[in-house]
């Protein structure tokens, strides 16, 4: 690797200057809520240490973001991006793009599937238990319309008898822990959505994420934080709350409305990564960190990949930092229209260089 793309093997020394613990009273969390983000929780008989927890994205939480962000530590579980069921019996690890993995992670690390036939979910279950993950997710939660076309992902919550039976499904197949992520439906109503949950309990499930948002509003309005309670209250099994969760503040906010048992991150986890270790104890970010973490993943990224496909993944992630500046667009479009990794690490470092003013919330336009 060009030595101008190394940067500083220790994750700390980019969170804070003299590697102390902050109690970050500014970052609008209280002590309540953070005792509580530290406090382990059960899943399927096995021990959680945080409650804060990675999303699954598709072309983001892949093993290059995962090492990232386990460097920075504070997540209690990661996720794969989504992987097929149907393609995972058979899937290479050393040549699959999505169910590819460390071993060091494995004890921490949740794989995401989808799919729409019992048989082929729980066949899939079954690799994922073999090969040592934590535990396998189902995902009834995306409304992309290729997936939904396929009756997969959120297009399940208009079949839920279905649903049910795939999570019955894996459980019988697999003894790892069981989670579901689903959304709230296909109509803006909290109680079909309890009613789901309670059901997917009963199947086996041994926790659930629930992004409390209708499956075809993608991002248009925000999410209903208060109907995550509606599925809190309708089983005894974990719920963590997911949506729009970007600043302290919100955090603070979804755990008190919703009362859930943990918080999945998502668009802000790939923005600010160490943001876990920020939010459960108190790890001050140090001044240099937007520059340290993408020169870092861009780092990983081509250990783990082909240039040409680590270069694709970078430009994709890349988007959300930048979100978190002034005058972000034109740096990420200098990021993306950067012809190799070089030339990428000038425009890091011409940017930062320059001292940018970044912004407590990022800029909607961007954070798509």
């Amino acid at each position: 690797m060009n030595s101008a793309m190394s940067c500083d093997a220790d994750p700390t020394r980019a969170m804070t200057e003299d590697d102390e613990v902050s109690d970050c009273s500014d970052d609008g969390i209280s002590p309540e809520i953070r005792r509580l983000l530290n406090t382990p929780i059960c899943i399927g008989g096995r021990t959680v240490q945080s409650r804060l927890i990675l999303s699954p994205m598709s072309g983001l939480t892949h093993v290059a973001f995962r090492e990232l962000l386990a460097g920075f530590g504070g997540c209690g579980l990661m996720f794969t991006e989504m992987c097929s069921a149907g393609a995972v019996p058979h899937e290479n690890r050393r040549v699959s793009a999505v169910f590819r993995w460390r071993d060091a992670e494995l004890d921490k690390l949740v794989c995401q599937i989808v799919g729409s036939d019992p048989a082929v979910m729980a066949a899939a279950a079954r690799r994922i238990a073999a090969e040592g993950f934590f535990g396998v997710d189902l995902n009834f939660g995306c409304s992309v319309g290729t997936i939904c076309r396929k009756n997969c992902g959120a297009a399940l919550l208009k079949t839920p008898d279905l649903a049910v039976q795939i999570v019955n499904a894996v459980r019988r197949a697999v003894s790892i822990p069981v989670f579901v992520k689903f959304r709230t439906g296909w109509e803006d109503r909290p109680q079909p959505a309890a009613d789901l949950a309670r059901r997917f309990a009963d199947a086996g499930a041994d926790a659930l994420v629930f992004h409390p948002r209708v499956a075809p509003d993608r991002r248009t309005r925000p999410p209903r934080w208060q109907h995550i309670a509606d599925v809190r209250q309708a089983v005894t099994i974990p719920v963590f709350g997911n949506g729009d969760v970007f600043s302290g503040p919100d955090l603070e906010r979804i755990m008190r409305v919703s009362g859930c048992d943990g918080v999945s991150l998502g668009r802000v986890a790939v923005a600010m990564p160490w943001v876990f270790a920020q939010w459960t104890v108190g790890v001050a970010p140090g001044p240099d960190i937007f520059r340290y973490t993408l020169l870092r993943h861009l780092e990983l990224l081509l250990t783990h990949f082909e240039t040409r496909i680590a270069l694709r993944k970078f430009r994709q992630a890349a988007l959300y930092p930048a979100a978190m500046f002034q005058y972000g667009h034109g740096f990420y479009k200098k990021l993306r229209n950067a012809p190799d990794a070089e030339q990428i690490v000038a425009v890091i470092h011409n940017f930062f260089d320059a001292a940018p003013r970044s912004m407590d919330r990022p800029n909607m336009n961007l954070f798509l």
